[in-house]
């Protein structure tokens, strides 16, 4: 679904953005937790704030919803080449125990240099960041060549399709250059590694825990599958190294069993690889694929289902934005651009193979993120709005 909001001019934003991190409508008022709210209701709130801001500056706002309640929002300004796309993600993980935050986290407390809240790191930090920055583009005159884009989208912790993914398929946006807002410290990525997620599922013949004799234990089923993938893998991936990244896999999730006192005839995992640039999704796949098969398990006593999977992605250091904003950190800070790599991945993955520009440039350390206490730098922000503003005005000339 979309839904078009016409241009308008309604005065100045609601204060600077980079005094409401939340990003919400109040941010300094404490709430609910997201729980207790629904999803919908939640990114409306976000939504509105951030449309608000976008609209009064005369940018084309568009609405993208794939799945209900997974609001993401477009707003451009310019037309032609090149296509530069801003990239930010309005989704959080969960708080886990409340009791181990020293601050309410659906609050924006400040201290010090640090604002400390729910996201605050990833990646709400880097959402007001970008809207200072459409702001203070769009009361320059907007780009005097090619298209600027801003995009906040939802669904990018689940590492799900319903975001990024949806706005490149539904063709809501076409990058030639791609940005994305993550934590690196004001560093530079340009390589990260791709992601697959597996399911395994085992089975077996249900009896009581007095006579396990007459029953198939799942559970049994899949601790063997399992040491035999990590014994096989393990050799496999000790020696795939990409520019200091490592090629890994994880077993993240098992579940199984109805009650102690029965053999269990049902167990399920599911596993995370790591993928190099130079790896691919689907052959990884049918590696773990062929070193179960070898496992010396029954055919028909379990499956094997492939969840998701994306590649990683390489870049140039000489490539229009890297050159661009490695030349605005050194005047604003006037020290040489640091590279470095992802822990995690970002949505640049699903743009892999479109022959775009990616770059993850943005304020927050990538740790801080999924963190209790999560914080940020002030300072970090300002210089990451400092550097962005000066590299773009120097691509698209405001």
């Amino acid at each position: 679904k979309k839904k078009k909001k016409k241009k308008k001019s309604r005065g100045a934003a609601p204060g600077d953005p980079l005094l409401h991190p939340s990003l919400d409508e109040h941010p300094r008022r404490s709430g609910p937790p997201a729980e207790a709210q629904s999803v919908r209701s939640l990114y409306e709130r976000i939504s509105t704030y951030i449309c608000k801001i976008l609209d009064d500056y005369g940018y084309t706002i568009t609405l993208h919803e794939n799945k209900k309640g997974l609001i993401n929002i477009v707003a451009k300004m310019g037309k032609g080449s090149p296509s530069l796309v801003l990239n930010t993600h309005i989704d959080t993980v969960g708080t886990g125990d409340l009791e181990n935050w020293n601050h309410n986290p659906f609050d924006a407390v400040i201290d010090g240099n640090n604002i400390f809240g729910l996201g605050a790191a990833n990646c709400k930090g880097s959402g007001a960041v970008q809207l200072w920055l459409a702001r203070e583009i769009a009361k320059k005159g907007g780009p005097k060549k090619g298209q600027l884009t801003f995009t906040f989208v939802t669904d990018e912790e689940s590492l799900d399709a319903n975001g990024t993914a949806f706005l490149r398929s539904s063709k809501a946006i076409s990058p030639d250059i791609l940005l994305f807002g993550a934590p690196t410290n004001n560093c530079l990525i340009i390589e990260e590694r791709g992601v697959l997620w597996v399911e395994i599922i085992s089975y077996g013949k249900s009896s009581h825990a007095g006579e396990p004799q007459r029953g198939d234990n799942a559970i049994s089923r899949m601790i063997r599958i399992c040491n035999h993938i990590d014994m096989n893998m393990s050799l496999k991936l000790n020696n795939r190294q990409y520019k200091g990244m490592e090629s890994t896999i994880n077993l993240g999730r098992i579940e199984g069993g109805k009650n102690t006192n029965v053999v269990p005839n049902f167990c399920r995992v599911e596993i995370d690889r790591r993928l190099l640039p130079n790896e691919d999704n689907n052959e990884a796949f049918f590696e773990i694929e062929n070193i179960i098969k070898d496992s010396g398990e029954p055919e028909g006593s379990y499956t094997i289902n492939k969840l998701r999977g994306t590649n990683g992605f390489s870049g140039k250091e000489d490539s229009l934005l890297v050159t661009s904003i490695s030349k605005s950190y050194e005047i604003i800070t006037g020290k040489p651009i640091e590279f470095t790599n992802a822990i995690g991945v970002s949505d640049g993955r699903y743009f892999f193979d479109d022959n775009v520009e990616i770059v993850n440039f943005g304020p927050g350390i990538g740790s801080a993120g999924h963190s209790n206490n999560e914080s940020i730098e002030i300072s970090s922000m300002v210089n990451s709005a400092l550097i962005l503003n000066d590299a773009i005005g120097n691509i698209l000339g405001y």
